[in-house]
């Protein structure tokens, strides 16, 4: 489709200047440039549902309220199934 836009002077001189260095029309920069701007962000999907699954709670020996413990139980290489 064609049509007229008024864009900056600085910004012109950017964008032929982008076109001259990687070989496309302006047209095509502009267009690129375009579709970057309108691309859906991460924060406008709808937040993706986490798989729930049935249990009692927190597995024995696990405190959730101590990082260092969490790390160390982890770093232990023990399987989740060794600890049931």
């Amino acid at each position: 489709m064609r049509t007229t836009v008024t864009i900056d002077d600085s910004l012109y001189r950017r964008v032929t200047a982008r076109a001259a260095q990687t070989g496309r029309t302006v047209s095509d920069v502009v267009g690129d440039a375009l579709r970057e701007a309108l691309r859906p962000r991460v924060s406008e999907t709808p937040p993706q549902q986490l798989q729930v699954f049935g249990g009692s709670g927190v597995l024995p020996g696990v405190d959730l309220s101590s990082n260092a413990a969490l790390r160390e139980l982890m770093d232990e290489g023990s399987g989740v199934d060794a600890m049931r």
